[in-house]
């Protein structure tokens, strides 16, 4: 049996509203639940967030996308090991907790392939987070300084083991 990928999209914005709302028909399963509400997938995403955290819309906005940047630079670059700290990764967590929209993501995104998360226990104290917003500034992307720069050096424990995981 062979099993054949699609071609990844080389996103043309550094939107990340744009780019998460670009996944909507890539979508295949729990069409129902995803798409009843009305809602762009960012709203959804938005509105998934207020209602699982103690939080503004403008901050589960600036966390929702770092969160995309976050997700679209370790896509967009399989080799270069990249971590958020504890504040971006919520927004990270909820591309991933919303599995039909995971999934759309990795279809349209990284070629088919699943991007796995497979975290360690214990949290990095390296500067990663730090970097990484930083390499996502050299790539284009519009990062929220203060974001990144709140957890420092309290970076998430994320697999290093590139590339298939995040």
């Amino acid at each position: 049996m062979s099993i054949a990928l699609e071609r990844a999209a080389t996103p043309e914005t550094r939107d990340p509203q744009e780019l998460l709302n670009a996944v909507t028909p890539h979508i295949t399963e729990l069409t129902a639940n995803i798409f009843d509400s009305g809602m762009p997938l960012w709203d959804r995403e938005i509105a998934l967030l207020l209602r699982d955290h103690t939080m503004v819309r403008d901050m589960a906005e600036r966390i929702l996308g770092n969160g995309v940047m976050y997700v679209m630079g370790s896509i967009e670059n399989p080799d270069v090991h990249l971590g958020v700290g504890k504040l971006v990764d919520i927004g990270v967590h909820q591309l991933i907790l919303d599995t039909p929209v995971w999934w759309g993501i990795c279809r349209l995104y990284n070629g088919g392939r699943y991007k796995h998360h497979a975290p360690f226990i214990e949290r990095r104290n390296d500067g990663l987070c730090l970097r990484t917003g930083d390499f996502l500034k050299s790539q284009g992307w519009g990062v929220d300084e203060e974001l990144w720069a709140i957890d420092g050096a309290d970076c998430s424990p994320c697999d290093d083991k590139v590339p298939d995981s995040h």
